[in-house]
C-alpha cells in the first residue's frame, strides 16, 4: 500500500517555523491502530487524515491523531488542513473572502478564508462549541513543581490558574513574565503524580510580556501525557484560552482580539489569532486563525496490507 502525505508548517508565513503537520488527503479510511502508528511513526504533534465527509453541509472529515491517540478538535491540524485544501483547489474559494466547512468528531467547523495580494491565505476557523470552565485548577506549590518553577514564579497580578476546555482540556497556567516562562520545563514525574486523574493533563502556561509589537501574550505548551514534551502551536488550547482571556475582558458586547506567541522557546515561532465575540457580557463565539505554508510532500510504504 503506498499513500501521498504533505506536510506543512501552521501558524506561520515562514518556513520551518510554527508546528509541523502531517496531512494525509482523500487516501482509503484506514483502520484506526494503522492511523495511530502513521501518526506515531511521523512523531508530530499531530498528524491529520483526510476523508470523505459524512455531513452533506461539510467538504471533508478530518481525523486527528497525535503520537499517542486520536483527538475530537485541535486547531493547527484544521487551519493546516484548510490551507492544503484551498491550495490544492479543493476548496472552490474565490475573490478575497470564501468559506467553507469541515466535519471533525467534535462538529462541524466554519473555516473563513482571506485573501490578499501576495502571501498565504489567512485562515481563521469558528469553534463547534463555546469554551467550558473546568474543575478547580491544583495549588500554586503543585502548579510551580509541574513546571520546574519556583512558587513566586507564577503570576501575582491577581489572574489564577483555571482550567478550560473547548473540546480538548487545557490546564492554563500564568506566570509572571517571559523570564519565568523559558524556565519552565515539565517534571515528569510531578505530572504522572499531581495530573494523573486531573480533568485536564495539558498545561498552557502563559505571560503577558511578549515579544513582538502587536503581540499580547507569550505562551508555551506542554503534554507529556500526549507524547507532546513541548508543542509549538495550539490552536485548541488558543480556543480554550478564549473563554478564560474573554472572561476577564470590561467588554460586555463586542469582539475581543489577541494575538498569542508561542514556539518561540522552541525556535519554531508562531503567531495564534485569538477572537471572541460576546453579547450583554456572555460569550457567543470563538475564532482562531492563523497562516501556514507547504513543506513537503511524499511517499508512505506499507508492507503486507
Amino acid at each position: 500500500m503506498r499513500l501521498q502525505y504533505s506536510t506543512l508548517d501552521v501558524f506561520t508565513d515562514t518556513p520551518f517555523g510554527g508546528n509541523p503537520l502531517a496531512v494525509f488527503c482523500d487516501q482509503p479510511e484506514l483502520p484506526q491502530a494503522l492511523m495511530q502508528q502513521i501518526a506515531r511513526e511521523f512523531n508530530l504533534s499531530e498528524t491529520v487524515f483526510i476523508l470523505p465527509a459524512r455531513d452533506a453541509r461539510a467538504l471533508r472529515r478530518l481525523r486527528i491523531f497525535t503520537p499517542t491517540s486520536e483527538l475530537p478538535f485541535a486547531g493547527h491540524p484544521t487551519i493546516g488542513v484548510a490551507h492544503f485544501l484551498v491550495e490544492a483547489g479543493i476548496a472552490a474559494v474565490s475573490g478575497t473572502h470564501s468559506e467553507f466547512t469541515l466535519e471533525l468528531e467534535i462538529g462541524r467547523v466554519c473555516i473563513q478564508v482571506t485573501r490578499g495580494e501576495s502571501g498565504p491565505p489567512f485562515l481563521q476557523l469558528t469553534t463547534a462549541r463555546l469554551p467550558e470552565r473546568g474543575p478547580p485548577a491544583p495549588a500554586a506549590a503543585d502548579l510551580a513543581r509541574l513546571l520546574s518553577l519556583e512558587p513566586d514564579d507564577l503570576a501575582s497580578t491577581g489572574e489564577m490558574a483555571e482550567n478550560w476546555s473547548c473540546g480538548v482540556p487545557f490546564l492554563f497556567v500564568p506566570v509572571r513574565d517571559r523570564a519565568a516562562l523559558a524556565r519552565a520545563r515539565p517534571d515528569t514525574a510531578a505530572w504522572s503524580r499531581i495530573l494523573r486523574d486531573a480533568w485536564a493533563s495539558q498545561a498552557f502556561v502563559f505571560c503577558r510580556e511578549p515579544e513582538l509589537p502587536g503581540s499580547h501574550l507569550r505562551a508555551r505548551m506542554f503534554a507529556p501525557e500526549f507524547g507532546i514534551t513541548e508543542d509549538p502551536a495550539t490552536g485548541s488550547a488558543a480556543a480554550a484560552f478564549a473563554g478564560y482571556l474573554a472572561e476577564r475582558e470590561r467588554v460586555e458586547t463586542g469582539t475581543c482580539r489577541w494575538v498569542v506567541e508561542q514556539g518561540f522557546e522552541m525556535g519554531r515561532p508562531s503567531l495564534l489569532h485569538v477572537e471572541a465575540d460576546k453579547s450583554a457580557g456572555k460569550l457567543t463565539a470563538v475564532r482562531v486563525g492563523g497562516t501556514a505554508v507547504r513543506m513537503s510532500e511524499g511517499t508512505l510504504f506499507i508492507q503486507n496490507r
